[in-house]
C-alpha cells in the first residue's frame, strides 16, 4: 500500500515520500487513515489522485464510490490488465542511499538499541518470523532486512498496546514451521504477559526479547508525564514462576553488548527448542529517531484546536 511508505520520518523515509507523493497516481488498498499511519496527518497525498479499495466497496478520487464490490474480485481483475512498470522503483534506486551501522560499543557499554536489533538481523532466516509491538519497536523493526521466507507482522492502525504476546502466541501455533522473534516493550508486556503460560503449555520454541526502559516510550514522545513511567518487574523471575518447571523454558537479562552475544549463541544453539526469554536492559531515552519525529508529529495532530461545527 503506497501509504505505508510515508510513515517513517526523514532521511530516505523521505526520499521514498517525494517518489509516492509524486506519483500519477496511488492505489490504496485496505487503508485507514488516522494519525498513526498518516504521521500525525502530514503525508502530501492528494485524494483526487487515489482509488481507494475497500473490503466491501472502490472510491475513485473525490468520487464516485462503487458498492457491493469485494476488493478480492477487484484486485484480481485489476491484476489481469496491469502491465509492468518499474520507473518509480527506478527513481527511488537513484536517490537511496543504505543504512549506516551502528558505532561499535566498548568493553561493558551499556546496550543500546540499535545494537540490539543489530544481532537480531544476523538472526533472521527463512524460517524466522518476526513480530513488533506497539511502540519504538515499530520503527526499529521497519529496518530489519527480511531474508526470503521470513514472516513479519505488526499492527500500527490502532497502536493496541499488548498486543504482540497474544500475536506472538497465535502465529507460534499456526507456523509450526517458523520460530518466531518478537521484540516487545516493558510497558506492553505488562499488558497481556500471562500468554506466556499458554505458549509454554502449547510447547513453543519463540524467542522473545523484553526491551525493559521503565516506561511507555512511545507515549512519553506524544506527551510526557509521570502515567509513563511503570512500576519495574523482575521479567525473568516473571516468567520462570509461570514455567514453574513445567517444559522448556530458558531466561536471561542482559546489560551489554557481550551479555547479548552470548544469551544469542545460547538461544540459537543449545535452547533452540526451547522458549526463550530475554530482559534487554535499555536507558530510558534510547529510542530511535523514527519515534522522536514521529511522535512530535502525532503530538501536534492530537493537540490541534477541534474544528469548528
Amino acid at each position: 500500500m503506497p501509504w505505508r511508505a510515508c510513515r517513517r520520518p526523514r532521511g530516505w523515509w523521505r526520499r521514498r515520500c517525494r517518489i509516492v507523493e509524486s506519483a500519477d497516481a496511488y492505489l490504496f488498498a485496505g487503508p485507514i487513515f488516522n494519525d498513526y499511519s498518516s504521521v500525525g496527518y502530514s503525508f502530501l497525498l492528494k485524494k483526487e489522485k487515489a482509488v481507494i479499495v475497500q473490503p466491501d466497496r472502490v472510491t475513485v478520487g473525490n468520487g464516485p464510490a462503487f458498492g457491493c464490490i469485494m476488493m478480492k474480485d477487484f484486485l484480481t481483475e485489476l491484476g489481469k490488465r496491469l502491465k509492468k512498470n518499474t520507473t518509480a522503483y527506478e527513481n527511488y534506486k537513484r536517490i537511496w542511499v543504505p543504512e549506516g551501522q551502528p558505532p561499535e560499543s566498548e568493553p561493558g557499554e551499556p546496550l543500546r538499541v540499535n545494537v540490539l536489533f543489530k544481532h537480531i538481523q544476523k538472526m533472521l532466516t527463512g524460517d524466522s518470523a518476526v513480530i513488533a509491538e506497539t511502540g519504538d519497536s515499530w520503527f526499529n523493526c521497519q529496518k530489519l532486512k527480511l531474508p526470503d521466507g521470513c514472516g513479519y507482522e505488526f499492527q500500527m492502525q490502532y497502536g493496541s498496546i499488548g498486543w504482540s504476546v497474544g500475536a506472538l502466541l497465535g502465529y507460534a501455533q499456526a507456523a509450526t514451521d517458523k520460530r518466531v522473534i518478537a521484540c516487545i516493550g516493558d510497558g506492553s508486556f505488562q499488558v497481556t504477559a500471562q500468554d506466556v503460560s499458554t505458549m509454554l503449555r502449547c510447547g513453543h520454541n519463540s524467542i522473545i526479547f523484553l526491551i525493559n526502559n521503565g516506561g511507555y516510550t512511545i507515549e512519553v514522545e506524544i506527551h510526557d508525564g509521570p502515567y509513563n513511567v511503570i512500576k519495574n518487574w523482575n521479567y525473568t523471575g516473571l516468567v520462570d514462576a509461570i514455567h514453574n518447571g513445567e517444559g522448556n523454558c530458558w531466561t536471561a537479562k542482559v546489560t551489554c553488548e557481550e551479555e547479548l552475544t552470548a544469551a544469542i549463541e545460547t538461544v540459537t544453539g543449545d535452547k533452540k527448542d526451547y522458549l526463550c526469554f530475554i530482559e534487554v536492559v535499555a536507558h530510558k531515552d534510547d529510542t530511535s529517531k523514527e519515534l522522536l519525529e514521529w511522535g512530535s508529529r502525532v503530538s501536534a495532530a492530537n493537540s490541534r484546536p477541534p474544528n469548528p461545527q
